[in-house]
Parts: structure tokens; sequence; C-alpha cells
């Protein structure tokens, strides 16, 4: 479950987006006692994901609104399946109804990607992660569905790791003084990964005794080279055009972790419908 504290501010900030100074059509439209309920149904099958986000925008709005989700984030639901109810004014459903529901199908569209991927590499001792390649703002919540769909979370941000990269490298001169400056610089609790573009580069990592080491658009006869040659030295993380055609043969290479921007870049959104009912 997301922090409230964490993520209260980006959904006030949605909804102050969305409506400005007002909602002009239900503010001209609806009396203020108008009260009935809705019902979020899902028009696709999926991973649902971002429950307790919706029921949070809809208390922003309204703290008198009473929601229940029917389902739980990470289960799998059908085409037609109800997924969330909010009793209340109606008023300020409406006000609510469109950033509740651009969360939650961004959302439930991530874990649904995610769960599709994590089925092409069943069975194989390999762990496939998201990137820092997400919406600014949102991440947050779309590393949290990448989970929710059974996959996992590469660094947060910036802070949670030392990754040298090809224009680190650059700037340092080498791998050897990039790991080396690095390790002088850093605590002993974290980890030194290196981006490495080939099985010579992948030695020089080795041999700087770095933690983790990403092979960057290596073919698979390469990963399967690198994986060998490392021995369990360190953790081997393929990155670069991975798709959900080729990572299972990625998989089959033998590396610990696949990294996938595309969890987070390019997702289709779960098709989700909001439905009002003022009569039983």
């Amino acid at each position: 479950m997301l922090d409230k504290f964490l993520i209260e501010d980006t959904l006030k900030n949605a909804l102050k987006e969305d409506m400005n100074y007002g909602d002009i059509t239900s503010d001209s439209l609806i009396d203020d006692k108008l009260e009935g309920k809705a019902i979020i149904t899902a028009k696709q099958d999926g991973i649902i994901s971002g429950l307790d986000v919706c029921k949070l925008v809809f208390e922003i709005v309204d703290p008198s609104l009473k929601c229940k989700s029917l389902k739980e984030d990470g289960e799998r639901v059908s085409n037609g399946d109800d997924v969330f109810k909010v009793k209340g004014k109606i008023k300020s459903i409406l006000k609510a109804e469109r950033v509740a529901l651009n969360f939650l199908q961004r959302m439930s569209g991530i874990s649904t990607k995610a769960y599709d991927i994590s089925k092409l590499v069943e069975g194989l001792d390999v762990r496939v992660v998201d990137t820092r390649k997400t919406t600014p703002g949102l991440r947050l919540f779309e590393k949290y569905a990448v989970a929710k769909g059974g996959l996992f979370n590469h660094r947060f941000n910036l802070s949670d790791a030392v990754m040298i990269k090809d224009n680190h490298i650059e700037a340092i001169g080498s791998i050897t003084d990039a790991v080396h400056i690095a390790r002088k610089n850093i605590s002993h609790t974290i980890k030194i990964e290196v981006e490495v573009k080939n099985l010579i580069e992948l030695r020089e990592a080795l041999d700087s005794k770095s933690d983790i080491i990403m092979l960057d658009n290596m073919t698979a006869e390469d990963m399967k080279k690198a994986v060998e040659i490392a021995n369990k030295k360190a953790i081997i993380e393929a990155s670069g055009n991975i798709t959900e055609e080729n990572i299972r043969s990625v998989a089959e290479t033998g590396v610990d972790v696949i990294s996938i921007g595309a969890l987070t870049h390019s997702y289709k959104s779960m098709d989700l419908s909001l439905n009002i009912k003022t009569k039983e």
C-alpha cells in the first residue's frame, strides 16, 4: 500500500489541474443534496492496481463519501467485474471521477503488462525489474504498479545506489578509476553497478569488484559468455532492447536480472468505467 503522506500532494495537484476553480458542469446542474452511488467496472481482463489511490482521490474531494474496494490490488479481474464503489453526494463523485480513473487505469495497465511479462519467464531463476523511465512526478505510483503485477523495482532514485554508466566512464576515463573513486567516497552499505557494452569491459568491471554489472544491448550469445565469465562474482543484469518477444531467450542466458523500461513508458491503460446510480 502506498503511503498517504507520500502521495497526497500529488493527488491534490492532479485535482487542482482538473478542476481549477471548480466543476462548472456539476456545480451548475447537480443539487448539493442529491446522493447516490457509483460503481467502477472493468471493461477488459487484467490486473487491477491503484484502488487505495482511487479511494484517496474521492476522500480528498469529499471526506463524507463512503468508498469500498471490491477487489484487491494485484488481483486478476475480468471484463464486467465491479472493482470499486462509492456512495454519497453525486456532485462530489463526479468531481473526483476523472482523476480517480486516470490513476486507476494507468496503474492497472502497468500491473497488467508486468503480469504478462512475468508469465513469459515463469520457471526461470531471473528477476525482472523496472527502470527510472517513469512519468515525472508519478514514479511511486508506477513502480508500485509494477510490483503489484508480480515484478520488481530497480532504483527508485539516484540516491539508492551507484550506477556508473557510459557517460560517467567517459568523464572519468575508465571503469577501474570510476569504481575506485566511487568506492572511496560512499558508505560501505551502498552497492556499485557498472554498465558495460562488451566482454572486455565486463572483465574490467569484475576486476574492479563491481557488485552489479549491467550488460547493455549485448547479444544473447555474449550475455551467456558474460554469465560464464562472471561465475557469480557479481550480479549480472541484462538491459536494452528487451521485448516480450525476446525476454525468454535473454532469461535463458543465465542473467540474474532483466531491466525493462517499457514497463513504465510503453504500457496500455486498462479500460475502466464509472457509472452513477441515483436509485437502487
